[in-house]
């Protein structure tokens, strides 16, 4: 078992303020793996007044430098992508063969971005006889999700430190460990004292201590609409700058044209990532009623072919949900599909059959409208619901009645007339007949999916200001 017992401040490794400790427990086990300290608003005020005094040295590096740093940082993170990996496995239950691509891998991936996106930023132009320059927006506290917890580090502390910013980092408490590891790695790249510090805690005793810190200037959240809406009310108090990445519940749109197995397959594939745990997830899937039944029947017969389990067998394609209370509240969503009279296709609110231990849930597929509970809010698990329409334009108006907007997918029979379609989705990322995410376009989204975007140049710019002189 891990027990780390100190947090980072100003380049030190520090005793917390707080006596007491979060277990971490193992979703497959559902043991305990590790314990973190429980940190308190203490810890918070000197983290972010190490913050505060490193910024303005930090702000006035050249870009080049926090480059170089950057790069540093994502050499340390791909020698250390195995731990990290293992660490996750440990916390969230992703199977080992995933999350060592999409949790390892990827986080290397993202600072290597991060760091290639510093030199397009317009960092000062000319405007007629003034000149615009974009500095860093200051002390950024950072808070991220269980779901990529590496990833969400380093797209957020990564790319707020590359703007020129000093961070403070709250990890989830869910699965904290690659916050250390993190912060350890920030250590060994030599980044200077203040520039990265972490305190490890709770939403109420640490987050709301950040939020509300006089010296913090800007807050990230990626998270859920409820916490988005606390650290908005919170932030509002001293008109903080926040961005937001938020719920989703998006549209795979499958035109009558399009390869409607591979359309399916790839759509349940996105939508299942994580075990259903991802915020862009396409978990309503939109299908020409006169293919409704063609439609069902791959869905369940791609759902049907997971595999849940031990997240180390290569066997196991599925691994559980994250915590007891994230299965409890996913199992009561597919009951009130049942309830609401939803059609069931596969899966259910049962324990799957020969895992009566572990935050384990079935693959489950419903095939109903766009009116129940499970087709308009985040279920965040492995569930989708099909809904059949009966034109393009019918279409779009069932993927745009949300009120989310993050990401969503077209399937057409050219890829040229699914990009002309996609002006007509209300999303912030689309997917054009499956096409890769790219790590260098802007990632968020329009309505409560939240305020901002990450990835790239981007990313960086989120965490900077204009200022206008002469």
């Amino acid at each position: 078992m891990s027990e780390r017992g100190q947090i980072f401040i100003n380049g030190k490794w520090v005793p917390s303020a707080g006596t007491g400790v979060i277990e971490v427990i193992n979703p497959v086990t559902e043991e305990r793996v590790a314990t973190v300290p429980a940190g308190t608003a203490a810890d918070v005020d000197l983290a972010a007044r190490a913050a505060a005094e490193a910024f303005p040295a930090w702000s006035r590096t050249s870009v080049d430098e926090r480059a170089a740093l950057l790069r540093k940082l994502a050499q340390l993170t791909e020698a250390r992508s195995e731990e990290i990996t293992r660490a996750v496995v440990s916390e969230i239950g992703q199977p080992y063969s995933v999350a060592i691509r999409s949790q390892g891998a990827s986080a290397v991936e993202d600072l290597r971005s991060i760091a290639e996106s510093l030199p397009e930023i317009s960092w000062e132009e000319q405007v007629g006889h003034t000149v615009v320059v974009r500095e860093a927006a200051g002390v950024v506290g950072a808070i991220t999700p269980w779901n990529g917890p590496m990833r969400m580090i380093c797209m957020k502390a990564g790319a707020a430190i590359a703007a020129g910013c000093t961070v403070v980092l709250k990890g989830t408490e869910v699965a904290p460990l690659s916050s250390f590891i993190f912060a350890e790695i920030a250590e060994e790249a030599g980044l200077p004292d203040g520039v990265f510090n972490l305190v490890s805690g709770s939403g109420p005793d640490v987050g709301e201590a950040l939020v509300t810190h006089p010296l913090v200037d800007m807050v990230s959240l990626t998270g859920s609409v409820r916490a988005g809406r606390r650290v908005m009310e919170l932030a509002s108090r001293s008109v903080k700058k926040v961005a937001l990445e938020l719920g989703g519940k998006s549209a795979n749109v499958i035109l009558e044209d399009a390869d409607l197995t591979r359309a399916i397959e790839v759509g349940i594939e996105d939508a299942f990532r994580n075990s259903g745990q991802v915020c862009g997830g396409l978990s309503r899937v939109l299908v020409p009623r006169s293919r409704l039944a063609e439609a069902e029947e791959i869905a369940v017969r791609k759902a049907e072919s997971y595999v849940l389990g031990d997240p180390y067998d290569p066997a196991t394609t599925l691994g559980p949900v994250a915590n007891v209370h994230q299965r409890q509240r996913i199992r009561d969503y597919i009951r009130s599909g049942l309830d609401e009279g939803v059609r069931l296709l596969t899966g259910g609110p049962e324990a799957p059959e020969g895992l009566d231990r572990g935050f384990f849930v079935r693959p489950t597929v419903f095939s109903g409208d766009n009116t129940s509970r499970i087709a308009r809010e985040e279920i965040f698990g492995p569930v989708v619901v099909i809904i059949p329409f009966d034109s393009e334009e019918e279409a779009f108006e069932i993927a745009n009645d949300t009120q989310y907007g993050l990401a969503g997918a077209i399937w057409a029979g050219d890829d040229d007339r699914a990009r002309a379609l996609a002006r007509n989705l209300r999303t912030g990322r689309i997917r054009i007949n499956g096409s890769a995410v790219n790590q260098r376009a802007p990632h968020g989204g329009f309505k409560l999916s939240g305020i901002g975007r990450e990835f790239g140049r981007y990313g960086i710019e989120e965490f900077l200001e204009y200022k206008s002189i002469g």
